[in-house]
């Protein structure tokens, strides 16, 4: 495995050339297991001058580009790296200095990640822009689980919606959800779980199943699968905090079908092996 030391790496082209040739690519990482990345996105990364890279995104994934400046600009429990205001300018100023910029977000960029707004004041700054999409967590995180998030018959819709808005309130889309018979998939939310929870409880869905999934797709996912009502102590039981994706509908019971046949499956191996 490649050392994740950051790289100061500069183009061998005339300033004025490399002003011109200045890129910045906002990318996809996908939702945290290193397999679940584009082979465009691979190929972008091993293009890259520098790279800057948020705290979601898997850092093994640094490895396709072992040349390149690497720079962490995530965020930890609110403690910022970088304020974006500063991120913003780095993107500039390093595209300028050292050509291809490579933004780096876990899941896809333009899902609840500020990758528009990264490109759109780049592209005011003179800088050439791109993106490459990525598997976003909302979708990839429940099916990793076997939770579809739309099945014939139980779910014909589902909303992906921000636990978290701007201002630090729950979104009041939630509330809509929450009324609707559609899945609920909600990232950014464990702050707001209690919140969530009595929402759905004024609407008489107290047995709604649910799941929370604490670090999806990686090695140390953990996850909790109960109804609306009973949600809260297995929380507490398993400990489970952000990064994780909440799952709210009937869909959620797939899981236990598949389980339940999968172990069945095992079980009439087994007795014929005896």
């Amino acid at each position: 495995m490649t050392n994740l030391r950051s790289h100061q790496r500069k183009s061998s082209l005339p300033f004025g050339e490399l002003a011109r040739a200045g890129k910045l690519t906002v990318v996809g990482a996908g939702p945290g297991d290193t397999e679940l990345i584009t082979l465009k996105a691979v190929k972008v990364l091993q293009s890259a001058d520098v790279i800057l890279y948020d705290a979601l995104v898997n850092p093994e994934l640094l490895n396709y580009a072992p040349n390149a400046e690497t720079i962490f600009v995530g965020k930890r429990k609110g403690c910022y790296a970088y304020q974006q205001e500063q991120i913003n300018d780095l993107i500039v100023s390093r595209a300028k200095t050292h050509g291809h910029v490579v933004r780096l977000k876990g899941g896809d960029p333009f899902v609840f990640g500020r990758g528009a707004e990264e490109m759109e004041f780049a592209a005011q700054h003179g800088i050439a822009v791109a993106v490459v999409p990525g598997i976003s967590s909302s979708l990839s995180v429940p099916a990793s689980q076997n939770i579809p998030v739309t099945k014939r018959g139980f779910a014909e819709s589902f909303w992906v919606i921000t636990g978290t808005t701007k201002a630090h309130k729950l979104s009041s889309d939630v509330t809509l959800a929450a009324k609707s018979s559609a899945t609920v998939v909600i990232l950014m939310g464990m702050s707001k779980l209690d919140e969530i929870i009595a929402l759905f409880l004024a609407e008489g869905k107290a047995q709604i199943p649910i799941a929370i999934i604490q670090n999806g797709t990686r090695e140390d996912e953990r996850i909790a699968v109960a109804t609306i009502a009973t949600i809260s102590k297995e929380v507490k039981k398993q400990q489970l905090s952000n990064p994780a994706i909440i799952i709210i509908g009937a869909v959620v019971n797939h899981r236990a079908v598949i389980t339940t046949r999968a172990q069945n499956q095992e079980f009439e191996i087994l007795e014929k092996n005896d």
